[in-house]
């Protein structure tokens, strides 16, 4: 009787809790919040390997309904808890992690970019860290020593990009998203010192792939092939999210360069009539 009393007590405080959390915030707040605890079961479940079949059988309800009420986010207080029980961790666990994701970071500033690019060794432990490498795999890999290693750990501490925990234990605080900023010092960094060196292969070795398609498009299908290849960079993301609990040894370094723009060989170019004028050689910006 007493167990079940307590069990009642914390069930009520979490149920209090979690109308509280909601209805003291606006309408639009609150539905935000609860897109966060959504989508943030949505990736627990992902992260602990647990598919829609296996939630559907243990609340006895169909794949195709666990799928629409996640499309939805549409979750009473009962059905997030089954799930969270799934997962063995509790409901306020889930509102803590759907809290530290929104607090993470999707870009530097530019004297943050400006402070990595001035010390390479800096910048290679930014990157290790946002590849979710942990401290020892960094010094067993590259030429840094721990005390060194250390030193950059708390800097990045100080920036925001994570939480260095005690064991030199490392948390990441970049979202899902992040991206290095548009012309900034890291991607002039890169197009000066990579992108060159990137491209002078082959391509023809394993985990290798380069195409190379130049033809003639309307606006039209340029902004299609502008929005499928940002769907590839998400999806790049979310695979480089989901291999980020592999130790660092099960992943390769991997560049992907895509671009796209409205464009003609320099030694094709100068042979045009200069009294000739082509509909689609209008300035794709300017017609836009």
């Amino acid at each position: 009787m007493i167990h079940f009393s307590i069990t009642v007590a914390l069930y009520g405080l979490k149920l209090y809790l979690y109308v509280i959390l909601i209805q003291t915030q606006s309408k639009d707040t609150a539905m935000a919040k609860r897109k966060e605890i959504v989508d943030m079961l949505k990736k627990s479940l992902k992260a602990n390997g647990i598919t829609y079949a296996e939630v559907a059988e243990r609340l006895g309800l169909s794949e195709i309904s666990i799928k629409r009420n996640f499309s939805q986010k549409n979750f009473t207080l009962d059905r997030i808890d089954e799930i969270c029980d799934l997962m063995s961790i509790d409901l306020t666990d889930l509102v803590r992690l759907a809290d530290d994701e929104r607090k993470k970071i999707s870009s530097l500033t530019v004297e943050q970019e400006q402070e990595l690019v001035a010390d390479l060794k800096f910048l290679l432990v930014a990157i290790c860290v946002q590849n979710a490498w942990q401290m020892d795999e960094i010094i067993e890999y590259y030429d840094i020593s721990k005390a060194e290693c250390i030193r950059y750990l708390i800097r990045l501490d100080r920036q925001g990009l994570i939480h260095f925990l005690p064991n030199n234990r490392i948390r990441r605080l970049l979202a899902h998203d992040f991206r290095w900023l548009p012309q900034g010092p890291i991607e002039t960094f890169f197009e000066k010192n990579v992108q060159n060196e990137f491209m002078s292969s082959q391509f023809i070795k394993g985990g290798e792939l380069r195409i190379y398609m130049t033809g003639m498009l309307s606006r039209n299908s340029l902004n299609t092939l502008k929005e499928k290849m940002q769907l590839l960079a998400r999806e790049c993301s979310s695979l480089q999210q989901d291999d980020a609990r592999l130790p660092a040894r099960s992943r390769f370094n991997t560049g992907m360069i895509m671009a796209i723009r409205p464009w003609e060989l320099s030694v094709f170019a100068k042979m045009k009539r200069q009294d000739t004028i082509r509909p689609g050689n209008i300035a794709y910006n300017r017609a836009s």
